[in-house]
């Protein structure tokens, strides 16, 4: 029996993930007596009030009190994307006895990326329209949703949801900027971590280049699935394929682990 902790990214909040929660249960990845735990990072959500740090590392020691303080059952496994996925390995490399599995979505860090891939050129222009209407909640997320989403259907809805979330628990521009240097200065260690690892990526991110999971994967000879059309938000994008995914790689992992033991 193994608890999920979900972490967003970059200046988003648990609320982000929308009905990602009821697609776990729809697709068998929570048992009864299993919870899902959402931790917003520190400047984001229940947590705007709060200064970030300027570290990868200090959030990831802040998440870790949060899931002790929400009485999280270790080994648990984390399911977290872009900024998120990077506390998660952090958590992974220093504290293993932690972590069971490990779902990394449209993340990248250094040494396995440059910067060009972390945040493709062609998102640049975008990225600066954003910052400079950062304090104008419609106009600001209706540019992010356009940089992260491919996914439209839901388009007004959202940007309607996600600027009132602004208004209230929005990030201020000083915790985005100290997330976005934390970001850019991760830098994960050469071993891979010892628990299990999915990457899952979008081939459609317009963000931040998929190459960044493939050669994450790569090196660490994890599992990788590739989404063909979604954006950088794939929980967003196509909840159902997130899950089927996961659901798919842990039906081949215990089927190679129940191999390993039957050899033995």
């Amino acid at each position: 029996m193994s608890d999920w902790i979900l972490l967003r990214g970059l200046t988003r909040e648990t609320r982000h993930w929308g009905e990602f929660e009821a697609a776990l249960a729809a697709h068998g990845l929570v048992a009864a007596g299993e919870r899902v735990v959402f931790i917003d990072l520190p400047g984001n959500g229940v947590e705007h009030e709060r200064e970030t740090p300027r570290s990868v590392i200090a959030m990831m020691d802040f998440v870790r009190a949060r899931a002790a303080s929400l009485d999280v059952r270790l080994p648990c496994r984390v399911l977290a994307m872009s900024l998120g996925a990077m506390i998660a390995t952090a958590w992974a490399e220093r504290h293993p006895h932690e972590i069971a599995r490990l779902v990394l979505i449209n993340t990248s860090m250094r040494p396995y990326a440059r910067m060009r891939e972390r945040l493709r050129p062609a998102a640049w222009p975008l990225l600066a329209r954003i910052a400079l209407n950062w304090t104008q909640p419609e106009r600001c997320e209706a540019l992010i949703h356009r940089l992260t989403c491919n996914r439209r259907d839901s388009l007004d809805a959202d940007i309607a949801q996600w600027a009132q979330w602004r208004r209230t628990q929005g990030a201020s521009a000083g915790n985005a900027l100290r997330q976005l240097l934390a970001a850019a200065r991760f830098c994960a260690r050469g071993d891979a971590p010892r628990c299990p690892v999915l990457l899952l990526s979008s081939a459609a991110d317009e963000l931040v280049d998929p190459v960044c999971s493939a050669r994450v994967a790569a090196q660490w000879r994890a599992a990788h699935a590739v989404h063909a059309w979604a954006g950088h938000d794939l929980p967003h994008d196509d909840a159902h394929w997130t899950c089927d995914a996961i659901v798919a790689w842990l039906a081949e992992h215990d089927v190679t682990s129940h191999a390993r033991v039957t050899s033995v």
